[in-house]
């Protein structure tokens, strides 16, 4: 049996964000890929939608230029025969001020012969909003 795409894709994506290999996640992704990560693009510029390999390239680089991966749990994984949803549990470090910052999300890619063609990355945005201010947010609270 051989190794299913997701988790090839994953440990080359890990490797080019902590030790920019960006030539290895290169070659994983396909020439029209659909990249969406949903968050606050206001205060992440990295988050938002891209179209294409370049696009794509572009935003990793930009992602390993501002955070570095300490650690990341899979809580929940589902693999189908070119496509995997999984619930992520990441601790990483801000490059910049060496903070550190814990979110989770949930995470869905599609692949066509070995190559990833879509992925759609859901993060929680409030809690993420909250350690980029160093403060919690305080939202009024709703009627009963």
């Amino acid at each position: 049996m051989t190794e299913h795409s997701f988790w090839r894709f994953s440990r080359t994506l890990h490797r080019a964000i902590n030790d920019r290999h960006f030539e290895d996640i290169e070659a994983l992704l396909d020439e029209d890929v659909d990249w969406t990560l949903y968050g606050p693009i206001d205060m992440f510029p990295f988050l938002g939608t891209r179209h294409g390999k370049r696009a794509v390239l572009d935003v990793i680089r930009e992602i390993s230029d501002n955070v570095q991966i300490r650690r990341f749990d899979r809580e929940t994984t589902m693999l189908g025969v070119d496509s995997a949803a999984s619930m992520l549990r990441c601790s990483l470090t801000a490059r910049e001020s060496h903070k550190s910052i814990s979110l989770r999300a949930a995470q869905f890619a599609q692949f066509k012969a070995g190559r990833l063609i879509s992925m759609r990355v859901l993060v929680d945005t409030f809690d993420l909003v909250e350690q980029a201010l160093g403060r919690q947010i305080h939202l009024p609270k709703m009627a009963n």
